[in-house]
C-alpha cells in the first residue's frame, strides 16, 4: 500500500464561516455561477457524488448519505464545528491560501488554525493593483506604488498569483513592456476607471507578471478550465510558451495551476522547462470518480519532481477532504498498477507519492 499521511496543498482558499442551506451548498459544488438548470442539481456531478463519498463519515453518518441528510447533520453541528472536523480529518499539513477571493472568507490564520495546520499567504496580483489604484490619485502614484506594493507584499507571503486568464486571456506578449507603455497604460485605465474597477488591460497585466518575476517569489498561472468569467481557449497553458521562454534562467519558478483539459499541455510545459511546475488542483476535484485517469495523464510527461498538489478549495471545507482523498486515491491507484505491472517498483512508488504529496511544493516554496 502506498502511504501518503501528509500533504501540502499549494494552492487553496478561505472557507465561508456560516451556515448553509441546500442550495447555496451546492453552488461550491460547481465552476457555473448560474442556478442548476430546472430539474438539476449540482449534486449530480463528479464533485457532488465525491462529497457525498467522503464527507458524511466524518461527520458520523454512512458515506452516500442524502444531501439533505448530510446538511441536517452539518447544521447540528454548526459551520465552525463541522468545518474544523472535515479540515482536521485531510491529513493537510501546510496550506498557501490565495487570499484574493471576495467573500466572508477565513484568511490563512484562521484556516491554520480550525485545520491544526500551518498557512501563508498567496498574493494575487490583480486585486493588489486594483487596490493601489484606489489609493494613488496620479499616473506617477499608481506606478510607483504598485512597485512597492508588490515588493512589500513579497517580505511576507510564499508567492504571487495571477488571474491574467480571466482578465485577457493568456496571449499575452511575453517581453516586459518599456516604462512608456506602462504609464501610458496606465493613464487610460485610471482615467476611466470606477473604484473598484477590475484591471484588464493586456500592457498593465504584463506589467505585474514581469515586477512578480523579479520578487524571485514563485508566480502561480491561472490555466484552463474555472468559471464562465474566462474564454476557455484563451486559458490554455500552451499560450504561455514564449513568456516561459523568456523567464527561463532569472531564478524564479512559475506553476501552472489546474490545467484542464490541457492539462497534458501543462505536463508538457514542466518537462520542457525547469523553471515550470505544473499542478493538479481543481481537475480532480471536478474529475471525480475519473481522478486516476487525469492524474495518470498528468504524469505522463511531467517530470515527477515538477507536479504539486492542491484542493484549490474554496468555500466549503468538504472541498478540502474530497481534494485530499481523490489526490491519495489515485496516486494509489495509478502508482500501485505499474509497481503490479513490474514498470515500477515499489520503492520508486513510495518515493514518487512523497515527491507529489509534500517534497515538490516544499521545495518550491522554500518551506520547512
Amino acid at each position: 500500500m502506498i502511504e501518503l499521511p501528509a500533504l501540502v496543498d499549494h494552492h487553496c482558499h478561505g472557507v465561508l464561516r456560516g451556515d448553509l442551506g441546500l442550495a447555496s451548498f451546492e453552488a461550491y459544488l460547481t465552476e457555473s455561477d448560474a442556478p442548476a438548470a430546472p430539474g438539476t442539481t449540482f449534486f449530480d456531478t463528479q464533485a457532488g457524488f465525491a462529497v457525498r463519498r467522503w464527507c458524511p463519515p466524518l461527520l458520523g453518518l454512512e458515506p452516500h448519505a442524502t444531501p439533505a441528510r448530510y446538511l441536517a447533520r452539518r447544521r447540528e453541528l454548526g459551520a465552525y464545528e463541522a468545518g474544523r472536523r472535515l479540515l482536521r480529518a485531510t491529513g493537510i499539513t501546510a496550506y498557501l491560501v490565495d487570499t484574493g477571493l471576495p467573500g466572508d472568507l477565513t484568511g490563512p490564520g484562521e484556516l491554520a488554525a480550525a485545520a491544526g495546520a500551518t498557512a501563508r499567504e498567496v498574493v494575487r496580483l490583480e486585486q493588489l493593483a486594483e487596490q493601489v489604484a484606489d489609493t494613488s490619485g496620479t499616473v506617477d502614484g499608481f506606478v510607483a506604488n504598485l512597485a512597492e506594493s508588490v515588493h512589500t507584499a513579497a517580505v511576507n507571503a510564499v508567492g504571487f498569483k495571477s488571474i491574467a486568464a480571466y482578465r485577457h486571456g493568456l496571449a499575452l506578449a511575453p517581453q516586459p513592456p518599456a516604462p512608456g507603455d506602462v504609464r501610458r497604460a496606465a493613464g487610460e485605465w485610471l482615467s476611466d476607471r470606477p473604484v473598484g474597477g477590475r484591471l484588464t488591460d493586456p500592457v498593465l497585466l504584463r506589467h505585474l507578471l514581469w515586477t512578480a518575476v523579479s520578487t524571485g517569489l514563485p508566480l502561480q498561472l491561472h490555466t484552463g478550465f474555472g468559471d464562465p468569467d474566462l474564454r476557455l481557449d484563451h486559458a490554455d497553458p500552451a499560450l504561455l510558451t514564449d513568456f516561459l521562454r523568456a523567464t527561463a534562467g532569472l531564478g524564479t519558478d512559475l506553476v501552472l495551476l489546474h490545467g484542464y483539459p490541457y492539462h497534458r499541455h501543462a505536463a508538457y510545459l514542466a518537462h520542457a522547462f525547469p523553471h515550470v511546475y505544473a499542478d493538479v488542483g481543481l481537475a480532480l476535484t471536478h474529475v471525480g470518480a475519473r481522478a486516476p485517469d487525469v492524474l495518470a495523464e498528468f504524469l505522463e510527461l511531467a517530470p515527477f519532481g515538477k507536479l504539486l498538489f492542491s484542493t484549490d478549495a474554496y468555500g466549503l471545507p468538504e472541498l478540502y477532504v474530497v481534494g485530499a482523498e481523490l489526490f491519495r486515491d489515485a496516486v494509489r491507484r495509478v502508482l500501485g498498477r505499474w509497481v503490479a505491472d513490474g514498470a515500477w517498483s515499489s520503492d520508486d512508488a513510495g518515493r514518487v507519492a512523497a515527491m507529489l504529496a509534500v517534497d515538490n511544493a516544499r521545495r518550491v516554496y522554500g518551506l520547512g
